[in-house]
């Protein structure tokens, strides 16, 4: 009998914990042993000691020791169960939070606001995007992505209580506290944004706390500094600014921050905060929306609450009730739980004390608010407290996989809220002269840096508006920029009056294309914006926001954003106009592609090997996988004396690489045309070659350096004298005249008609004697002869014309003299066998040189970033930026082998991985990869099957081309294969 009462008083013990835990967001895995030991500790506590529990004390770990031995003897002696952390560094406060936990037998509560990350607090951690930002995603699981990583950051640093998310509404403009922090205006919206957050934090071990209670979205004023009013109705207030609490509490909110607010639909006493009004507090919040959870006041110490004055017994006379612990005690019996940040937590214990003695505060009203906390302490490992480690830590908080999803929120928030006539995202780019003006007070420089790499950009500044629209007549789109801080959420974010005055000058008189890097309010100032075609909203201007926003503009990432509150009577609430990718390179982080980082990063190693070693001077190296540049890095410098370290924007002489970047897609465009075949005839194409012994050589042979060509004429060795080893006079004079008029370079220039030799000597050369792969650049001189027929025009205008300038190759080009300071162009050697000086700005091969520095097998010059264009319009079969060069079949036709069976590896025109042991590749990447490689060191490589394009410039032939000690080490090869590795899925 004893046994089955025993039985029955536990069934009925565990029926009243369950009925008291229904919906109780505090509820840990195992809740009979949480309520075992809540109870325990709650059992062996002084009055003293339960009330301490209910404060939550602010500290700076960047403080001084005066202000640590005031919390320390709070904690001895006045019992205080919380700690809130403001500013100050990780590792100092994982110090000092090791100190002050050590102080006490209960483990002490950590709070700390880190809206977007622990960064609102501290230096050196993580900033995510504002919740505006956040705001205009589509893509919930981002948004929760995003809490739990900041969840991760504040668990990792030992703190129990982000006070996020903001869910006010921000439906005020004006609003100066709460603004960026809110996820914008519209209920839903904030609501769906709100959940996904509070569930991601949550889902790291960290209790979430949705804030501020009951709405501080529509306010002009700052509840720091006086107490702002909120002035709508009930109804209104319940079914909006209420509704984000409703949702979050059914789905397991673990507390919620009462602001300081006056309210008068809500609370009847005129001035008196929302935190201390027993009718929000407890009627609305915990009755009405059954709310079980932690509740915090906002912090006590400021204006909306410290400076609260109540009326007198005669109703007129006022006092100031604050410093004594009445506003702590006020806020405790309108049914908060925990007092945040007390002005005075000394007194407000003593107060305390003093009002349980007096029995206005009950024991039972006591121990639910300090079984609330404990339980809150058992549910985040309290009860099992270890210190913070702090091996790692700064690494902890500082992960790639922040920067990954930091790069994945901004492209999917950045808006296009106008795009008239499709001016976005900017296309035709040979038609296009593109000049960006900077507006704001912050940087833009990364912004137009990203800008350039995708088509030529000049940055145009006046200090005159007059001189501004001037120099803006060379251009016919404008791209202009609002760049302001980024540094937190409350910075300005406003145009000036004479920058909105220059704005709509600029854009009545050009095509423009705006980009806001602020607060999306901004738009606001706008009073018109009739004369502005396009109109980016990019929210913040931080480096990744900048880069991608550019990235976007030129359709290398698509257009997904949505404005997440109304910009004044232009655009409301949801504006985003749609658009998808061009297919042009993007630029990001290895493991969006699914590419590791730190295995990528052995390339390092490699590369400064190389320099070290003096292979090289220096190298230009570029990785991109599906489509995204994800490695993209400079090593040493232009030469050995180390005065130019080696630079994006610098171009190199890609030698033999010009026989893919320059004949190659013309030949391919004219046999898709149908204007010659692979099996077109040299007799036919060339009738100076009819007749001859090459008058049979097909195309298709020829490319594939399968027609018994010689590999190489030294042409210009029949040009020196005989004697002198040196330019024979009979060919060359020093100066420019009309007879000599090929510049070799400048101080040598060729007799015109040596350019017909070359084309007969050619013809005239024997065969090799049997038919085998050999290598040649014979092809290449006959057809540019071709193609410069065809087309009546020079190779390089021919290049330009059809494929660079619509690729936005900007760098690309022949004789880099007329476009590029030297300071931006890379010798290739000290030449003492044909110029007798450094070759710089010209090319470095001798038969390009004889041809004015314009040849079809060497001659153009280029950096990694346009060679790795041309190389993705390859990959994606003939189609890039929106455009298609060639058909999917054509590429395929060129890029196979068809001699593999005489044991020649070569497509038509491109090289092809080895078919035995020894050959261009690394020999771990596909059959279908194709790809060459040139004599300066040069080489660039792309493979379908892994969608990887590899490029490497390098000029190992200064000061003289010696030994390839790049082929001897496997260099190129050995990166490629590094690459490689790198892939993880």
């Amino acid at each position: 009998m004893r046994y089955v009462a025993l039985i029955y008083l536990c069934t009925c013990f565990q029926i009243s914990l369950a009925q008291d835990l229904v919906n109780n967001p505090l509820l840990s895995e195992d809740p009979i042993a949480q309520q075992k030991w809540v109870d325990s500790i709650y059992g062996s506590l002084s009055t003293k000691e339960k009330i301490g529990q209910l404060f939550m004390v602010q500290i700076f770990s960047n403080g001084d020791g005066l202000k640590k031995q005031e919390i320390i003897n709070l904690i001895k002696n006045d019992k205080i169960g919380g700690l809130i952390y403001s500013k100050g560094g990780p590792i100092r406060q994982a110090r000092l939070n090791n100190e002050l936990q050590a102080t006490t037998n209960i483990p002490l509560l950590v709070g700390m606001d880190a809206e977007w990350g622990l960064s609102m607090r501290l230096d050196s951690t993580y900033a995510f995007p504002w919740n505006m930002t956040l705001g205009a995603i589509s893509d919930t699981k981002l948004v929760e992505q995003t809490g739990r990583q900041i969840g991760e950051h504040c668990k990792r640093l030992g703190v129990h209580f982000n006070f996020a998310p903001v869910v006010d509404i921000n439906t005020n403009p004006k609003n100066p506290i709460i603004g960026n922090r809110s996820f914008g205006e519209d209920r839903d919206n904030v609501t769906e944004k709100g959940l996904a957050f509070m569930k991601g934090i949550q889902s790291a071990g960290v209790l979430a706390n949705a804030k501020h209670f009951p709405g501080h979205g529509d306010t002009e004023a700052d509840s720091h500094k006086t107490l702002p009013t909120v002035s709508f109705s009930e109804k209104r207030i319940d079914s909006v600014e209420l509704y984000p609490y409703r949702t979050l509490i059914k789905e397991g909110l673990s507390s919620v921050m009462v602001a300081h607010l006056n309210v008068p639909s809500l609370e009847s006493r005129r001035g008196f905060p929302s935190s201390l009004s027993k009718h929000i507090v407890t009627d609305i919040l915990k009755d009405e929306l059954g709310f079980k959870g932690l509740i915090f006041t906002d912090a006590l110490t400021m204006k909306g609450a410290a400076d609260y004055v109540s009326k007198g017994i005669d109703g007129v006379t006022t006092k100031s009730i604050s410093m004594g612990g009445e506003i702590d005690l006020m806020a405790f019996l309108a049914g908060n739980d925990v007092m945040l940040m007390s002005e005075n937590p000394g007194k407000a214990v003593a107060k305390f004390m003093e009002a349980f003695s007096e029995g206005l505060i009950t024991e039972e009203r006591l121990a639910h608010s300090v079984k609330k906390v404990l339980m809150a302490k058992y549910k985040v490992g309290l009860n099992n407290y270890s210190p913070i480690g702090l091996y790692n830590l700064h690494e902890d908080l500082n992960r790639l996989k922040d920067d990954v999803l930091y790069e994945a929120l901004i492209e999917n928030a950045i808006t296009v809220v106008k795009n008239e006539k499709s001016i976005l995202p900017l296309r035709d780019l040979e038609t296009k002269k593109v000049a960006y003006i900077s507006l704001g007070d912050d940087k833009g420089s990364v912004f137009l840096d990203e800008l350039k790499k995708y088509t030529k950009v000049h940055h145009i500044k006046a200090d005159k508006l007059d001189e501004l629209i001037i120099k803006l007549q060379n251009y016919n789109t404008v791209i202009v920029g609002f760049h302001k801080s980024n540094a937190n959420p409350w910075k300005n974010f406003e145009f000036s009056d004479k920058e909105l005055v220059w704005l709509y000058e600029i854009a009545r008189t050009n095509t423009v294309v705006l980009d806001v890097f602020a607060r999306p309010y901004a738009l606001s100032q706008l009073a018109s914006v009739d004369n502005i075609e396009g109109i980016v909203m990019s929210y913040q201007n931080s480096v990744i926001g900048q880069q991608k926003s550019a990235q976007l503009v030129f359709g290398a990432i698509a257009a997904k954003g949505k404005l997440p509150v109304s910009t004044g009577p232009f655009f409301p609430v949801g504006t985003g106009k749609i658009y998808n990718e061009l297919s042009s390179l993007s630029y990001g982080l290895p493991e969006t592609v699914g590419m590791d980082s730190k295995l990528l990063s052995r390339i390092d190693s490699v590369a400064n090997h190389a320099v070290n070693n003096k292979m090289t001077p220096g190298i230009q190296l570029l990785v991109a996988r599906k489509g995204k540049v994800i490695y993209n890095k400079n090593f040493g410098y232009h030469t050995y004396s180390k005065k130019n370290k080696v630079d994006f924007d610098d171009v190199y002489d890609v030698a033999s690489l010009t026989k893919i970047l320059a004949t190659l897609p013309i030949v391919m465009e004219l046999e898709e045309k149908g204007s010659i075949s692979l099996n077109s005839k040299l007799g036919k194409l060339l009738p100076a070659y009819k007749g001859s012994n090459k008058e049979n050589i097909t195309l298709k042979k020829m490319l594939s350096h399968y027609a018994q060509l010689k590999p190489w004429i030294p042409f210009y060795y029949a040009t020196l004298d005989s004697v002198t080893k040196k330019p024979d006079p009979k060919y060359y004079r020093s100066k420019r005249s009309k007879e000599f008029n090929v510049e070799v370079i400048n101080t040598l220039f060729m007799r015109n008609d040596y350019q017909d030799s070359i084309q007969k000597i050619i013809i005239e050369t024997d065969l090799l004697s049997r038919l085998r792969y050999r290598y040649s650049d014979l092809p290449y001189y006959i057809l540019k002869s071709y193609l410069e027929g065809f087309y009546d025009k020079s190779l390089s205008e021919i290049t330009q014309d059809r494929f660079y300038k619509s690729l936005g190759a900007n760098y690309t080009t022949y004789n880099p003299r007329e476009k590029f300071s030297l300071k931006d162009i890379v010798p290739t050697e000290v030449d003492n066998y044909y110029r007798y000086k450094k070759v710089h700005g010209y090319v470095h091969d001798m038969g390009a040189a004889m041809q004015g520095g314009v040849g079809g097998h060497a001659g153009v010059f280029s950096n990694a970033n346009d060679v790795a264009k041309i190389m993705q319009m390859y990959l994606q079969k003939g189609f890039y930026g929106g455009k298609r060069y060639f058909k999917n079949e054509t590429v395929d036709k060129f890029n196979t082998c068809y001699y593999c069976d005489s044991d020649n590896r070569r497509g038509i025109g491109f090289d092809k991985p080895q078919l035995g042991e020894e050959g261009p590749t690394c020999g771990c990447l596909s059959m279908t990869s194709f790809g060459h490689s040139g004599f300066t060191g040069t080489y660039a490589w792309a493979d379908p099957e892994e969608d990887i394009v590899y490029i490497f410039l390098a000029n190992r032939t200064y000061p003289e081309a010696g030994k390839n000690l790049l082929l001897r080490e496997n260099i190129r090869t050995e990166i490629q294969r590094l690459i490689y590795e790198a892939i993880i899925e």
